[in-house]
C-alpha cells in the first residue's frame, strides 16, 4: 500500500496535536484521515480549516457509531486527553475509559499500528488527575500486547494552542498587567508541536518499532522568558509583574470557585513549581526530524498567515 493511501483514524483529534497533525498529514499527501473528538466547536475549526477530511463527533468514554471508523484503518494515532479541569471523573473519562475502548477496536478491527501519545507526567513528581490518570492510561496500553512507539512530550506550543502559550498570549493582550508568580524561575522544556507532529508522522512512514520514547525540547527555558518571549512575538503591552506564590495561588484557588473549566488550575501550578527535569534524547536522530530553535518556533506560532490567528475554543 502506498503511504498516502493510509486510513489514519485520530481519536481526540480536534485539539491542539491533532489539528496541527490534520495539517501536516494533508501537507504531505494523506487524504483518508478520521478525527473523533467530543469538542463540538473544536470540529467545526478543523471542518472549516480542513473541510475534505471527516470529522465526527463521538464521546469515546461510551460504545458508539464511532467504532465503525475503525474498521479496514491501517493507523490509529490516540490523542485523546482531558487536561485540565477540577472534577476527576472527566479525567478518568476521557483517559482511562475512553482508551480501553479504543485498544479494544483496535484488537477487533485487527489494525496494523497504533502510535500512542503519553506525556513527560508520567514520570513527574506532580500528584494530580492529569498525571495520575495519564500514568495508568500509559501502563494499560503498554499491558495491552498492542506493539506501539509510546510518544512522551513535554509542554507543548504551536498552531491552534487553546490551552498552555496561545491562552497565555491572548490573556496578555487583553490585560494591563501580566502576573508571574515568584520569580518566575521554573524551568521549562518547551516542545514545538510541529516538530512533535513530524515525529508521529515519522513513526506512522518508517513503522518506528515499539518502545518509550521521552520527546522532551531540546532548549531548557525559565517561564518568565517564556511569557517574554510570546510579548516580543505578539507585540502584547502588557506589563510582565512578578507577584508572591502565595497571592497567585489564593488567586487561582478564587477562580476556581466560579469557573468549573479554569484555564490554570492550582494543580497546575504546582505542577509548573515541581522543578521537573525530562531526559532529553536524540529524538532528531531517531525519527529524522529537526529541532526547531525555540524563537523560530514561537514566531511561528503566532505570526504564520494561514494557521496563526486559527484558536480553538478552551
Amino acid at each position: 500500500m502506498q503511504l498516502k493511501h493510509k486510513k489514519i483514524i485520530l481519536p481526540g483529534g480536534a485539539g491542539l496535536v491533532g489539528q496541527n497533525l490534520v495539517a501536516r498529514l494533508k501537507a504531505k499527501g494523506y487524504q483518508e484521515i478520521v478525527v473523533l473528538d467530543k469538542h463540538r466547536s473544536n470540529l467545526a475549526v478543523l471542518n472549516r480549516v480542513q473541510p475534505d477530511i471527516i470529522a465526527e463527533y463521538a464521546d469515546l468514554a461510551y460504545p458508539g457509531d464511532w467504532q465503525r471508523h475503525f474498521a479496514g484503518a491501517d493507523v490509529v494515532v490516540m490523542l485523546q486527553a482531558q487536561i485540565g479541569g477540577t472534577d476527576y471523573q472527566e479525567f478518568v473519562r476521557n483517559n482511562l475509559e475512553s482508551t480501553r475502548l479504543i485498544l479494544d477496536a483496535v484488537k477487533i478491527n485487527q489494525i496494523p499500528y497504533l502510535v500512542h501519545i503519553s506525556s513527560s507526567v508520567v514520570e513527574s513528581v506532580a500528584d494530580d488527575f492529569y498525571t495520575n490518570t495519564k500514568k495508568e492510561q500509559e501502563r494499560m496500553v503498554l499491558e495491552s500486547g498492542i506493539p506501539c512507539p509510546v510518544l512522551r512530550p513535554t509542554l507543548m506550543f504551536g498552531w491552534f494552542d487553546r490551552k498552555h502559550l496561545g491562552w497565555l498570549s491572548r490573556f496578555m493582550k487583553k490585560m494591563p498587567i501580566f502576573p508571574i508568580p515568584g520569580d518566575g524561575r521554573y524551568m521549562r522544556q518547551p516542545l514545538y508541536v510541529g516538530d512533535f507532529c513530524n515525529i508521529i508522522i515519522s513513526c506512522i512512514e518508517n513503522g518506528i518499532a515499539g518502545g518509550v520514547y521521552n520527546i522532551s525540547g531540546h532548549e531548557k527555558v525559565d517561564y518568565i522568558d517564556i511569557i517574554r518571549e510570546i510579548k516580543r512575538a505578539t507585540g502584547a503591552r502588557a506589563l510582565i509583574t512578578r507577584i508572591p506564590y502565595g497571592l497567585f495561588y489564593s488567586l487561582l484557588w478564587i477562580w476556581e470557585l466560579f469557573d468549573k473549566n479554569p484555564p490554570f488550575t492550582t494543580q497546575q501550578l504546582a505542577a509548573l513549581t515541581a522543578k521537573d527535569e525530562f531526559e532529553v534524547i536524540d529524538w532528531p536522530g531517531i525519527f529524522g526530524v529537526p529541532c526547531t530553535p525555540f524563537i523560530e518556533a514561537i514566531n511561528e506560532t503566532f505570526n504564520d498567515p494561514a494557521y496563526g490567528t486559527v484558536i480553538l475554543e478552551f
